[in-house]
């Protein structure tokens, strides 16, 4: 059942849509686990469709490339260039480029699943994509730090230069808890509670709408239209949102890294 086909409560009453109908049921269940999912299964056709794109945008490069080469160097290059290069500096940042555009082009897809009318599912409001992901990224930019300094990086993250010796038995737990704790819970609930707070309020709308236009009084169904407008302007913004998301993510990503990097300069 999806949220736009909710029946009214028995009393007549409106039921909002929940997080339970939300996530779809599994398509092979197995075990007591939810099986393999709608999420599951729109994460393997984001990385096939994105393989497929930039290896057709790639496969007869020109001197003069055609839309789809102009397109898929476009993307890249606003990757290499805005984030890459821009954030990590152009001493280091080729290293991590390919880490960069993947995670911008894995998120972006499976944020904008939400928008697909046939889709309708960012894959990214289920907290376990985003977890594994900012789990990812904690794990690199720390190894970065460890490789480049040795154990001395630990100290370099924690112990900020020109303070007051006095003052560190405050600021050094501060450190610690805000790039090792604080840092990968933000990193991954911003994009988790952004997908799914749209997600949810474009299916309230839509459950809102089916619930007026079934009443019989004509004041309601004409507020249908109202909610109908509503909902078209929170479609577009969680589009926008959607983007913004996949940008922010590999931006911090990037950020924590250049961090890593330019330890000592801190």
């Amino acid at each position: 059942m999806t949220p736009l086909t909710l029946p009214a409560a028995d009393n007549g009453a409106f039921t909002p849509p929940t997080l339970e109908e939300l996530h779809l049921p599994a398509i092979l269940p197995w075990g007591a686990s939810d099986g393999f999912n709608k999420q599951m299964l729109l994460v393997l056709l984001s990385v096939v469709f994105i393989a497929w794109f930039f290896i057709a945008a790639s496969r007869r490069r020109q001197l003069v490339p055609g839309k789809l080469q102009f397109l898929g160097e476009q993307l890249y290059g606003f990757v290499r260039n805005g984030i890459g290069k821009d954030v990590i500096g152009g001493k280091d940042f080729m290293t991590f480029v390919p880490l960069l555009f993947t995670l911008f082009f894995f998120i972006l897809v499976n944020n904008i699943y939400g928008a697909v009318p046939v889709f309708q599912l960012p894959t990214m409001s289920h907290v376990g994509g985003a977890y594994f992901l900012a789990g990812l990224v904690y794990v690199i930019w720390i190894g970065v730090g460890l490789k480049r300094f040795g154990f001395r990086y630990l100290k370099l993250a924690t112990v900020p230069s020109g303070v007051p010796w006095y003052i560190m038995p405050i600021v050094v737990p501060i450190e610690i808890i805000s790039n090792f704790i604080v840092r990968p819970m933000t990193h991954s609930l911003r994009l988790f509670a952004t997908m799914l707070a749209g997600h949810l309020v474009v299916a309230l709308a839509g459950s809102g709408i089916a619930f007026l236009i079934t009443q019989e009084s004509v004041l309601l169904k004409g507020m249908s239209l109202l909610v109908l407008v509503g909902a078209i302007a929170m479609y577009m913004l969680e589009a926008l949102i959607m983007v913004l998301q996949a940008y922010v993510f590999t931006l911090l990503t990037a950020i924590y890294i250049q961090g890593a990097v330019a330890a000592d300069a801190h």
